[in-house]
């Protein structure tokens, strides 16, 4: 029987976050699951298209994406332009949180409420504004900033060149590559801040997958757990055969915009270590009070409502990022109409852990 071909959609050039995915492949473990992988960084086409957008057209079975990401799919406005399926959640990459809000030592932002008056370069997201937002408020700042969108793979670089003084970065990934480069950040990590922030980033699929093609999910989250379960259990060989990896998927697809860093991967695998798996040593599980307290959050915040960001000008239903943040945000969408139970779903991860071999 002809393997199935299953494709993954990165929401980023390839890193740790990832190393499950390219060791699974590997170490043979879609293989024997009959199953053909491909994993896509959106470096490919300089993320012209995003991940969720893979799995909207079917392009791709799979994309890793955060929290906000399907939120927003299941909150979308119907007749608003950027609808896209009411994706689900099917495992959540990591167990807690391991990104923040950054700013260089050297620019003296030492604190978020500092950032009022200042460029912070943003993706372009829904809620991602207003979450800025909102933790410059909870420190006591206006919530008075520049948002930027500049190319989405250059965002780290304009921090680093002083051309932005925040951004959101990985501190598993971004956070290591600075402190190699001997480079000081300043990190406000959301829960410090009074905000309890969702899993990120998570491994989404289409509804219509869930339902019509169970089996294959399973197939695949099952041998994707026992790679993140022996990434866990052996960092050090999984930083080398995640670099192996990564070197063989991309082969033929354009080159990395910035090869690798074996010392930033060693170090960062060794500080993912101890957040790839839950408290039974099981990978992806999610919990449902997280999913609660932090759509709970931002129903309580005023941040989930009606208009959603768009850069088509007058569009019915849309504003500007910058009119989201100035308050043009349309009506609130009440807590009781948001299914979050149906944002996520356990059931197709495997029951118990694998035996790490």
């Amino acid at each position: 029987m002809a393997p199935i071909k299953v494709g993954v959609a990165l929401d980023w050039t390839p890193n740790t976050n990832h190393a499950g995915f390219y060791i699974a492949k590997q170490k043979g473990f879609y293989e024997e699951a009959g199953l053909e992988v491909t994993i896509v960084s959106p470096h490919v086409d300089e993320y012209k298209a995003t991940p969720a957008s893979r799995v909207a057209d079917g392009s791709c079975m799979f994309c890793v994406t955060p929290s906000e990401s399907v939120i927003s799919a299941h909150t979308w406005p119907a007749g608003t332009p950027g609808a896209k399926p009411k994706f689900v959640a099917v495992a959540t990459l990591l167990q807690d949180s391991t990104s923040a809000i950054v700013t260089l030592a050297s620019s003296g932002i030492a604190r978020p409420a500092q950032l009022d008056g200042k460029t912070y370069a943003s993706y372009g997201a829904r809620f991602e504004g207003r979450i800025v937002q909102q933790l410059i408020r909870n420190d006591g700042g206006k919530g008075d900033f520049l948002e930027s969108t500049p190319p989405m793979l250059g965002i780290w670089e304009t921090l680093l060149k002083g051309e932005a003084d925040a951004t959101w970065v990985f501190m598993g990934w971004e956070g290591i590559e600075a402190k190699r480069k001997g480079v000081e950040l300043n990190a406000f990590g959301l829960e410090e801040y009074k905000m309890p922030y969702g899993y990120s980033p998570l491994l989404v699929a289409h509804p219509d997958t869930v339902s019509n093609q169970p089996e294959v999910v399973r197939s695949f989250l099952a041998a994707t757990a026992r790679a993140y379960e022996w990434a866990a259990a052996h960092p050090a060989e999984a930083a080398e055969l995640f670099l192996t990896a990564v070197a063989a998927e991309h082969a033929a697809q354009p080159a990395l915009p910035q090869p690798l860093d074996p010392e930033v991967v060693k170090e960062s695998q060794a500080y993912l270590a101890s957040h790839y798996l839950d408290g039974q040593g099981r990978w992806g599980h999610m919990q449902p009070g997280v999913w609660d307290r932090f759509v709970d959050w931002l129903c309580a915040s005023g941040l989930l409502t009606s208009k959603v960001q768009s850069r088509a000008v007058g569009a019915p239903g849309t504003t500007s990022l910058d009119g989201l943040r100035a308050g043009d945000v349309g009506e609130p969408i009440p807590r009781a109409d948001v299914d979050v139970a149906a944002m996520y779903s356990n059931e197709l991860l495997p029951p118990s852990k694998h035996s790490a071999k």
